[in-house]
């Protein structure tokens, strides 16, 4: 019976960590740009190259 006592504190703490984690996930604007990810991750341009920009040869 003590073990409930501590367990039903602790999961009602888990789940409103869980509830606070969610709600400023939604307000800093995570699920704004569900698909910007699967369709970033298509994109095959490799980032300029800082040697190739600073001395302008073209290897």
């Amino acid at each position: 019976m003590t073990a409930l006592a501590w367990l039903i504190p602790a999961a009602l703490a888990l789940g409103l960590l869980g509830l606070v984690a969610f709600l400023w996930a939604l307000r800093t604007g995570q699920f704004e740009d569900l698909d910007g990810a699967a369709y970033r991750i298509l994109d095959d341009d490799e980032p300029p190259n800082e040697e190739r920009d600073r001395d302008g040869s073209q290897e």
